[in-house]
């Protein structure tokens, strides 16, 4: 078992940034495969960014590409989630999430790929 928790959440004006935390507990592992959601009320979890703690590999959604930058602290076994430029529209609770084994780029943003998940921490940007 994996246990995660997430904190950095908070609220922001537009244009502004956070850093969300993801720090991992129980059997982490260097080489599982870890990703950031964001869900808004009524609206499907979204995946925002993914990586591979194997290789450091990192994918990212369209809408986030160039603002957010998902990296890791293998030490701590902290998966960090750096946030700039935000927008309202990047508002939500955001969750961090983890599974074992091969990390193919398709499937880093797939909810339904990830085994562990965290209790999310929510996002608010004021325009």
């Amino acid at each position: 078992q994996v246990q995660l928790d997430e904190s950095g959440g908070g609220s922001v004006q537009a244009g502004g940034s956070l850093r969300l935390s993801c720090a991992a507990s129980g059997d982490a592992r260097s080489t599982d495969c870890v990703a950031w959601f964001r869900q808004v009320p009524g609206k499907e979890r979204e995946g925002v960014a993914g990586m591979s703690l194997y290789d450091s590999t990192t994918s990212y959604v369209d809408s986030v590409k160039g603002r957010f930058t998902i990296s890791q602290d293998n030490a701590k076994s902290l998966v960090y989630l750096q946030m700039n430029s935000l927008t309202p529209e990047d508002t939500g609770m955001y969750y961090c999430a983890r599974r074992r084994g091969f990390c193919p780029q398709i499937q880093r943003t797939y909810a339904g790929a990830y085994k562990y998940w965290g209790q999310g921490t929510q996002v608010t940007v004021s325009s």
